[in-house]
């Protein structure tokens, strides 16, 4: 695919911008909604002309450079270098390496070792020279950070897979965990579904143990390459952590005893596990890392690469390749069509775009062509649930989320479609398909109802982000919002998730964002699901949410949260201005009865002085996650589609209030 060029010009063209209008506060009202209307007006524009013939959006989705090391390690490991891909591939890389010599998993922030050791191995793959600077500079931080002993456990298997790390040093997995049953703790489905589609083939690789002869030794990242795994220490015996690595320890004894008949037929029923949830496309849930291993997995069974599977698998991988104008290429983690769809879909509406306008119902009709009506893993916890959601990604029928079901619902009602009947279908499959999906506590998890075990978190071997997927107030907050707006703010399962959001917020007013950053992503998702079901502007909840928001607003108007806020209490609710921060905060204010506040009034100004001239908006800052913390996302449209929904309601108000009359468009 072509890269866009959106978020190419860095943090500078905002900070010229808000120093252009350091505050703009004394703006009159009739200037700022002006100002906001203008604003709103060339947003549609730009947005309009990013949509597929199709029908959808999709931004990219830039993540870190694990994903394209990790894609020539597998390269080297399969034997299918390809030199034109290599050097586009080590470009990118290089243009990522900060200053210092490391490399960050997120714009700004600090050097991460897994993600410098991985990407200096791809590098010296690629014909770089441990005494060129760039690469010195790299291993002697790896070393001042302890060298790769202290990597994460997923770049030790890459390093092992070529013998640069032992296969004994690193944590058990063992493939009879397919045996386990659902009611057994550590079975597959206690682990979330991005983790599951991660370890089962990872069971096979841990099992098979290969090792393809590195073409150069590592010596360089070692503190001591005499030594180069030194011992840590135990956790006390009587703790969780102990007991774990205890347990890993009988795991290591059993692999050399481990009956070779057993050990076949569980490497052979996680193979039929990994190819039955093999999609159309090739690819395995839409997620690259999941492809990658299980294409290993299925290499080490011996599937050789022309075997229809493995084609089709290597093929998919090639789908989330980003050529770049400068002859770079970025791997994304993931693509994001039917999200990215349905929020653009969304803002402009509320941004005054007709409800008939073609392009709404273009887009609806690719949204209902998405709908998955089979079942998938989810049906694992619940057997007698009916089909009825959406996924993130194209090609993804085993793991539709509650979060998008929850969004392309609200995007479908914005839209008049010529088939009201198809429309008012999909809407309650997706309605009770969400409903179904509550959790036993009342709230509701990204993929999965009722995710919450402790123990996968515990195992040595997941030490690479979060591995289940208990509930989270952003996706209780959006699934909240739209059956409020589908008349059901009254159901009991309605009534149970706003009684959890309520419980759920901070002592200093506002909620936790699992899935974007971070407490500005939470609140911005709650406060507008507790009104739209109808808990007054006036609660006690909804104004400590607004005295948190306003204090936390920077000088210029504007919002931003820093990633580090998982981490560090002092970055909660702070960090340089964002549009898509920005706006969430807008929404939650705008909901909460804020509208001709001074707080709204220099957001909606920080948000149309930083527009660009095309309409668009730049954002280099990652406001996405996947793992909070572990794994950062900048989605790229974030920085179009939140901005315009925020400008819509301040022009138009509540889309499912009584509001001006619509903007007429061909």
């Amino acid at each position: 695919m072509t890269a866009t060029t959106d978020g190419s010009t860095g943090a500078a063209n905002l900070r010229a911008a808000s120093a252009s209008h350091p505050t703009d506060t004394t703006i009159a009202a009739d200037d700022v909604l002006t100002a906001a209307r203008r604003a709103a007006e060339r947003s549609v524009e730009h947005l309009l002309g990013r949509q597929d013939e199709q029908g959808w959006w999709k931004g990219d989705l830039a993540t870190n450079v694990t994903m394209d090391a990790e894609d020539l390690l597998l390269r080297q490991f399969l034997g299918i270098q390809d030199p034109a891909t290599i050097e586009a591939t080590a470009r990118f890389i290089r243009g990522e390496q900060l200053g210092d010599g490391t490399w960050a998993t997120f714009y700004e922030g600090p050097g991460d070792l897994s993600a410098t050791i991985e990407a200096y191995v791809a590098l010296r793959l690629a014909g770089d020279r441990p005494d060129d600077p760039h690469m010195a500079r790299a291993a002697g931080w790896v070393r001042e950070q302890g060298g790769i002993a202290g990597a994460r456990v997923f770049t030790r298997i890459w390093l092992a897979l070529f013998g640069w790390w032992k296969w004994d040093d690193l944590p058990e997995l063992p493939p009879e965990l397919m045996f386990f049953p659902k009611w057994v703790p550590l079975n597959i489905y206690d682990f979330g579904c991005w983790a599951r589609q991660t370890i089962v083939p990872l069971t096979i690789v841990s099992a098979k143990r290969p090792v393809r002869p590195a073409p150069f030794a590592l010596d360089e990242l070692h503190t001591d390459p005499s030594s180069p795994n030194p011992p840590k220490p135990a956790a006390p015996r009587a703790s969780w952590d102990g007991i774990f690595q205890q347990l890993d320890k009988v795991m290591h004894l059993y692999h050399k005893v481990a009956p070779r008949k057993l050990r076949r037929v569980a490497m052979n029923a996680a193979a039929r596990w990994i190819i039955e949830r093999q999609e159309n496309d090739g690819c395995w849930g839409g997620i690259q890392p999941p492809a990658v291993y299980s294409v290993i997995a299925l290499h080490l069974l011996g599937y050789d690469l022309d075997h229809p599977v493995m084609r089709a698998g290597l093929a998919s991988l090639d789908r989330f390749s980003v050529w770049r104008e400068d002859g770079a290429r970025m791997i994304e983690a993931c693509q994001s069509p039917v999200w990215d769809t349905c929020l653009a879909t969304i803002a402009l509406a509320d941004a005054g775009l007709s409800p008939d306008h073609p392009a709404l119902v273009k887009a609806a009709d690719w949204m209902l062509g998405e709908e998955i009506v089979r079942p998938g893993d989810w049906s694992v916890r619940k057997p007698e649930l009916a089909p009825g959601g959406w996924a993130f990604e194209f090609h993804n029928d085993n793991y539709p989320d509650i979060d998008d079901t929850a969004e392309v619902v609200l995007a479908l009602r914005r839209v008049r479609h010529p088939d009201a009947a198809r429309i008012e279908a999909a809407i309650e499959r997706g309605v009770r398909w969400n409903l179904g999906m509550q959790s036993r506590n009342g709230a509701w998890g990204a993929f999965d109802a009722d995710n919450t075990s402790p123990f996968p978190n515990r195992l040595p071997f997941c030490d690479f982000g979060e591995v289940i997927d208990p509930p989270s107030a952003d996706v209780t907050g959006h699934v909240v919002e739209m059956l409020a707006v589908e008349g059901r703010a009254h159901h009991p399962g309605t009534r149970r998730g706003i009684e959890w959001l309520l419980a759920e917020q901070e002592a200093g007013g506002a909620w936790f964002g699992r899935w974007g950053v971070n407490y500005i992503y939470g609140t911005g998702s709650v406060v507008p699901a507790l009104i739209a079901a109808g808990i007054p502007a006036s609660h006690p909840s909804v104004r400590r949410a607004v005295s948190w928001l306003e204090s936390v607003q920077n000088d210029d108007g504007g919002w931003g949260e820093d990633l580090r806020s998982y981490q560090e209490e002092k970055w909660i609710g702070h960090g340089p201005s964002t549009a898509s921060q920005t706006a969430w905060a807008l929404l939650a204010l705008l909901a909460a009865g804020e509208r001709d506040g001074r707080a709204v009034e220099r957001g909606v100004t920080w948000l149309a002085a930083t527009q660009q001239a095309d309409g668009s908006w730049d954002e280099p800052y990652f406001t996405g996650t996947g793992f909070p913390w572990d794994f950062s996302i900048n989605y790229h449209l974030y920085r179009q589609v939140f901005p315009l929904t925020a400008l819509g309601r301040y022009v138009y108000g509540d889309p499912f209030a009584d509001r001006a009359p619509v903007r007429k468009g061909a």
